[in-house]
């Protein structure tokens, strides 16, 4: 067994879904792991990792919609404000969502549904650069 690791940064543009299967795969091919599992972690607090429909853009406009209305911005009772807005909710959506995934690697690909992808979900209204670390064990 052999582990393999990378960190990817991802330029965000604000609040939103951003692909990044398109960015794992490669990686697991350029290491030629065969069979294993491959663990994603964001060490960010206002930001996650989730695994959603690839195809449909609608599906993610949807999800982003539900997370809006489940967490809105300028609730009166909000504490956490120091960043601005949109600080407490952000840390909310990411509870809710992940902060790790782990994906079995077989055949040399990410083992996704027919519509999968993964994405990182940015939670603030502002750009960000954030890292995304990627850990494969290779049962190889």
């Amino acid at each position: 067994m052999n582990w393999f690791k990378e960190t990817i940064q991802i330029e965000t543009r604000g609040k939103g879904l951003y692909p990044i299967t398109h960015q794992i795969s490669p990686l697991i091919q350029d290491w030629g792991i065969m069979e294993g599992i491959c663990h994603l972690f964001i060490p960010h607090t206002s930001a996650s990792l989730v695994i959603n429909e690839s195809y449909d853009p609608t599906a993610r406009q949807d999800l982003e919609a539900f997370l809006e209305q489940l967490v809105p911005e300028g609730e009166p009772w909000y504490r956490h404000t120091l960043e601005g807005r949109d600080d407490s909710p952000s840390h909310m959506r990411s509870i809710l969502t992940a902060t790790s995934l782990s994906i079995p690697v077989d055949g040399g690909e990410l083992h996704l549904g027919t519509w999968q992808g993964v994405y990182l979900f940015e939670h603030r209204t502002q750009p960000h650069r954030r890292n995304v670390l990627i850990r494969c064990l290779s049962a190889d």
